[in-house]
């Protein structure tokens, strides 16, 4: 049993040395539990439950955090005390720990040898979400990558705004290769029509343009798909 279940009242009137935000100002946010931490982020629960209660009652129902990103409210009925803005801060603050993550391997300017370089890179973002999002890695001509950019206008389904702007971009960082990766927000991974055909006129564009489309992967549940592993490019 944790020294906090013996709690039932606000953690303002805890012990301090029992507190989970002056536990991770004294010992370290990596000494603290996942209850915890989501406790310092919800700041209070409601009457007759603090907020590590609640956080453990959240966890118990998602089990991760990464099953708590993109829901929707309905799947947050029936926490009491858990309104829009707290559940607005949880979903920042797991967003934040992806963004980190992905800023700390853009920064190392890391080469890209293989399509699960790039994988291991998007794979968290990309995998949970519920829209279909397309990115573009771009690099330089030792297979170092420059920038990812996500790209702003049409789909695979619209090919040729998006086509303008993976190439413009191309040419504003002086990249000289490219790799595009898409979601499936379904979770299959199998390349629909728009897919290959969107990636026919992606490397047809490459040879004009003298950008070379290194890959396009497609990320789905736990899995992926790469046109340029399939020997498709």
């Amino acid at each position: 049993m944790s020294f906090h279940q013996q709690y039932k009242t606000s953690i303002c009137h805890w012990p301090q040395e029992d507190r989970p935000r002056e536990r991770l100002i004294k010992y370290g946010e990596h000494q603290l539990s996942n209850s915890e931490l989501l406790a310092i982020l919800l700041r209070t629960g409601h009457r007759g439950e603090n907020a590590v209660d609640l956080a453990r009652k959240i966890l118990d129902k998602f089990k991760t955090f990464r099953q708590m990103s993109h829901t929707d409210a309905r799947q947050w009925d029936g926490f009491k005390g858990l309104g829009p803005a707290k559940m607005a801060q949880i979903k920042a603050a797991i967003e934040i720990g992806r963004r980190f993550r992905e800023d700390e391997v853009r920064g190392q300017s890391p080469k890209i040898k293989s399509s699960r370089d790039i994988v291991e890179i998007l794979f968290p973002r990309l995998r949970d979400l519920k829209i279909e999002v397309f990115q573009v890695a771009y690099l330089n001509s030792s297979n170092r990558l420059i920038a990812i950019e996500e790209q702003n206008q049409g789909t695979v389904n619209f090919a040729s705004p998006i086509l303008r702007e993976i190439f413009q971009k191309a040419l504003q960082h002086f990249a000289t290769s490219v790799i595009c990766v898409h979601n499936h927000p379904s979770g299959d991974i199998v390349p629909s029509v728009e897919d290959k055909n969107f990636t026919r006129k992606l490397v047809e564009a490459g040879r004009i343009m003298q950008v070379k489309v290194l890959d396009h992967v497609i990320i789905g549940d736990n899995a992926y798909y790469s046109f340029a592993d399939q020997s498709l490019l």
